[in-house]
């Protein structure tokens, strides 16, 4: 385990992986530590001939088997891992935002990896003072994969921080039969958008696209009742991401006013509906979902192959129909949203906490009645 320090050697092992997010890319470690967060990059390194003659043995092998000591071997790196110091009221700990990643074709591994570094991150927890370890894992939810945090001492965290079901889109066929496969009523609204001439979709690659977003978002908190990032946050996150041009503000007019409004990150090849608001002024112009429309078209220009619309409620699917398991859930209407334009569910492991104090307690009690208040 090493810590990384070049971009490159970061962002090119991303770029081979397949189940990724922005949440470890380079530029959200750098996001992070303009927020104040102090931030560790590791890498897993391991002899490749040895990780490959061991993919075939049995499920949670010795984990040195797997570990190049020899440094004047080449190792090659097996798995990354963003690690976030989050300092909050109610303690502090370590956050591994949808991580770690690990090289397709070693998977097989996931256990020695997850051992490995679960034994760094609590030499880090304890030197920095953390009561625990938070871990959003990227990992679809399987039996095996919720097997290796158990056998690890992970519990199930009273909350998630990161969508651990999000909403795909496979963007990589034609526009014409993307709108085929929308709901109908998404398809006709999109296509109602499109002939009204008082609407207006821009890109405002600026602070001051920030800015207008930022109203917006305030007048979706005040209607749905949630806790919103700072102004600061969203322009952090948009200055760091647009030095790499991988985030664009999207805004929605009417008649010359912003009615709805999107940031959205394209990293590698997938686009992410990260930060969305609107305004209920004139509910029955589809401002929204022609804005949606235009992100799609443009993450398509962009080379995207998946769109990520990013955290939806529950859902089931039932004869090819997909349905909101929970009518009253907070996210109810904006999943309908999402699901209208097409796509496909992936869930992954709830997020896992491992327990380095008593003091995590604290936070468990608080987060649960957090989580209840919400009705999540």
């Amino acid at each position: 385990m090493r810590e990384i320090i070049d971009k490159k050697i970061w962002e090119d092992f991303l770029l081979d992986c397949k189940e990724k997010t922005f949440l470890q890319s380079w530029n959200w470690g750098e996001f992070n530590k303009e927020m104040g967060s102090k931030i560790w990059r590791l890498g897993l390194y391991g002899e490749s001939s040895e990780f490959k003659a061991q993919s075939s043995k049995p499920q949670f092998p010795p984990r040195t088997r797997f570990v190049g000591k020899d440094k004047t071997q080449n190792p090659e790196l097996i798995a990354v891992a963003l690690v976030i110091r989050i300092k909050a009221r109610r303690g502090t700990f370590l956050l591994v935002p949808h991580g770690p990643i690990i090289n397709n074709r070693v998977s097989s591994i996931k256990y020695q990896v997850l051992e490995i570094l679960l034994e760094k991150l609590i030499e880090i927890a304890k030197e920095e003072n953390c009561s625990f370890i938070r871990i959003s894992p990227i990992w679809e939810r399987t039996k095996e994969n919720e097997k290796i945090f158990r056998e690890l001492g992970f519990r199930n965290a009273p909350i998630h921080i990161h969508p651990e079901l999000t909403w795909k889109l496979d963007i990589t066929i034609p526009e014409q039969e993307l709108l085929m496969n929308m709901r109908k009523t998404t398809r006709y609204l999109i296509r109602q958008g499109l002939k009204n001439q008082d609407i207006e979709i821009i890109q405002d690659n600026s602070v001051r696209g920030v800015e207008e977003f930022n109203k917006l978002y305030q007048k979706t908190v005040d209607r749905q009742h949630f806790i919103p990032f700072s102004l600061d946050y969203l322009k952090n996150e948009f200055l760091v991401f647009s030095q790499d041009n991988q985030i664009s503000v999207f805004l929605g007019k009417y008649k010359g006013e912003i009615l709805a409004s999107a940031m959205i990150i394209f990293y590698q090849d997938r686009a992410f509906y990260h930060q969305g608001a609107s305004w209920q002024k004139y509910p029955k112009i589809p401002v929204s979902y022609l804005l949606q429309w235009e992100a799609i078209k443009e993450a398509k220009k962009r080379g995207c192959q998946i769109y990520n619309f990013w955290g939806i409620a529950p859902v089931c699917v039932n004869k090819a129909r997909i349905e909101i398991i929970n009518k009253n859930h907070p996210w109810y209407g904006l999943s309908l949203f999402k699901i209208g334009f097409g796509g496909y569910k992936k869930e992954y492991v709830k997020t896992q906490d491992f327990v380095i104090s008593k003091r995590y307690w604290i936070n468990y009690i608080i987060e649960k009645m957090r989580r209840i208040k919400r009705g999540l």
